[in-house]
């Protein structure tokens, strides 16, 4: 059934092949037979086609002129506007409208639909005006009040070149944070569907609220138009979206810096702040604007102490010795130091304030996933541990019967494959109950580990060597047929009754019979071949012992 099942998947495999190399053929060749050879110096390609199109220029409508703040205003410089062209971008703005205008030009931009400004501002709402020479009018800046006080934007006024160029590097950190996030998720999303972990899935979805909050909070969920229904509603997105995330990334800080450890009636604490913050995601679209900032700053002050437990409880577990908490000291660490810096009014995270922040989580995630990682390996690692004890005969360090039977259902699965040879002996130690009695049991484990190193000696691979209970060992030879096997077995007899002269015991003689089996084409399990070599191992005992007896000759005899 077996190789009808692979016959039938190789004919699967070879008519899609076919499929596939048609389909390239009729789709790939009208094509290339379609086109010229390019002639160098003279051919040359046109895409797309002239336009009548005005750069797009948004001016306020009434209702968010009475939402927006008294303008401020940007002076010309003494002696009035060189006659320059002058950019000036609006940065850090997280929710509402921004208007620039100057003169007759106006734009008004919302940071959550890209398509509502200019398009060579990404990052933030710019405008390039030209003031003529001479002039003093200034250039006027408004923008709705902020969710939270010391969130404020940030204007810069500039060469339109330098400032685009800014511009255009912001967009590139905010865009490569998110990347990266989705490229965590999607490699935990792959681990889970590989190993079913649980872990995986819920960094997965740790992964996707980030990106969430990251695209709210930079303007991304606008880009390069709406693909989250933010809109008006942005106060109510960030709130929301914030809470979620501090609940998740406490959650984990909680975790990699070893809280089940330091403190251990902490976990029911943790769950508990953890629904208190997602029943403040679920009730902040019901919050008037007061109580959406007053929200948003106490989420903060709330996040910046989370992070100061976190690292307080890293540091005495790693004081106790738990070394992984080092992974969420160094993820904690970044937080910590912007928020203090916020509490700060450092003039740098003002300007910077979502770069800051996106570059934080992005470090968080990658610490995460390495602690993930980590934590997973060691866990297979105990796993593997615990197979291989299972495995193993603690006296000898040989595999055990049931690993050794799994080994050779593997050696005979592949010499029925490759149409091999594969032989085994099966040894049993002579009067190895006289041994113990006249020895004790310290004198007969001592000649089983002697036998067991013997054996070892005379194979490829460790695990060629079984012990398969008591004073009976199994002994694998892959790739040999049983005329070449025989003097093998007859040389390990041998060593097995050298060997144990050394034990330094009065009178001790050690000495085995074995019984070789080869493998036959009829033979449909292990049990078939065990049971030639374990008849040839009693033969070997009744007539005489200390001698090596092919199942062959048994045969021949019956």
């Amino acid at each position: 059934m077996e190789e009808a099942g692979g016959a039938v998947a190789g004919r699967l495999r070879r008519g899609w092949t076919v499929l596939v190399l048609l389909v390239v053929c009729f789709t790939v060749w009208p094509l290339l037979g379609a086109a010229q050879p390019l002639q160098v110096d003279r051919d040359y390609l046109i895409a797309g086609a002239a336009t009548s199109e005005q750069a797009p220029l948004r001016a306020c409508s009434a209702e968010a002129l009475a939402r927006m703040r008294p303008a401020i205003e940007i002076p010309a410089p003494q002696g009035g506007w060189s006659g320059a062209p002058q950019g000036v971008g609006v940065f850090n703005v997280f929710a509402g409208e921004v208007m620039i205008f100057h003169g007759d030009r106006q734009v008004c931009g919302d940071m959550q639909d890209a398509r509502t400004r200019d398009s060579r501002f990404r990052a933030g709402v710019g405008l390039v005006v030209v003031p003529k020479r001479g002039t003093v009018e200034p250039i006027r800046v408004a923008w709705e009040s902020p969710l939270k006080p010391r969130w404020i934007p940030t204007v810069h006024l500039g060469a339109p070149s330098p400032l685009q160029q800014q511009d255009t590097l912001r967009l590139v950190v905010r865009t490569a944070c998110v990347a990266i996030a989705l490229a965590l998720a999607l490699s935990a999303l792959m681990g889970f569907a590989t190993t079913r972990g649980r872990d995986f899935l819920i960094y997965t979805l740790v992964c996707a609220l980030l990106v969430v909050w990251q695209a709210v909070l930079s303007g991304l969920s606008g880009y390069p138009e709406p693909w989250l229904p933010v809109g008006l509603h942005a106060p109510i997105w960030m709130v929301a979206v914030s809470a979620l995330s501090y609940a998740v990334m406490g959650w984990v800080l909680w975790r990699m810096c070893g809280g089940r450890w330091v403190l251990r009636g902490s976990r029911r604490w943790m769950q508990v702040l953890m629904i208190v913050l997602a029943l403040v995601a679920l009730a902040a679209p019901l919050m008037p604007w007061n109580v959406l900032a007053w929200m948003g700053e106490a989420l903060d002050d709330l996040f910046t102490l989370i992070c100061m437990v976190s690292v307080g409880i890293a540091i005495v577990a790693l004081r106790r010795g738990y070394f992984q908490a080092l992974d969420g000291l160094v993820a904690a660490i970044p937080l910590l130091v912007m928020a203090l810096a916020d509490l700060m009014d450092s003039r740098l995270l003002v300007e910077f304030r979502v770069e800051a922040i996106q570059v934080s989580v992005t470090w968080f995630l990658m610490m995460s996933a390495y602690s993930l990682n980590r934590s997973l390996s060691q866990l297979r690692q105990q796993r593997d541990e615990m197979r291989e004890l299972a495995d193993t005969d603690t006296l000898t360090g040989l595999p055990n019967r049931r690993a050794g039977l799994r080994q050779l259902e593997h050696y005979m699965a592949q010499a029925k494959a490759a149409g091999q040879p594969l032989s085994i002996g099966f040894l049993d130690i002579d009067l190895f109950k006289q041994i113990n009695d006249r020895y004790g049991h310290d004198g007969g484990d001592e000649v089983l580990v002697s036998v067991a190193g013997t054996l070892l000696a005379g194979v490829r691979s460790r695990s060629d060597v079984i012990r398969m209970g008591g004073e009976e060992f199994l002994i694998l030879l892959p790739g040999i047929g049983a005329d070449a096997a025989r003097p093998r077995l007859e040389q390990l007899r041998e060593k097995v009754t050298a060997q144990a002269r050394g034990l330094k015991h009065e009178g001790l003689v050690v000495t085995a019979s074995i019984g070789l089996a080869e493998l036959q084409y009829r033979d449909s399990d292990v049990a078939a071949l065990l049971r030639r070599a374990d008849n040839a191992m009693y033969q070997a005992k009744r007539s005489g012992r200390d001698q090596v007896v092919d199942a062959r000759d048994i045969q021949e005899v019956a």
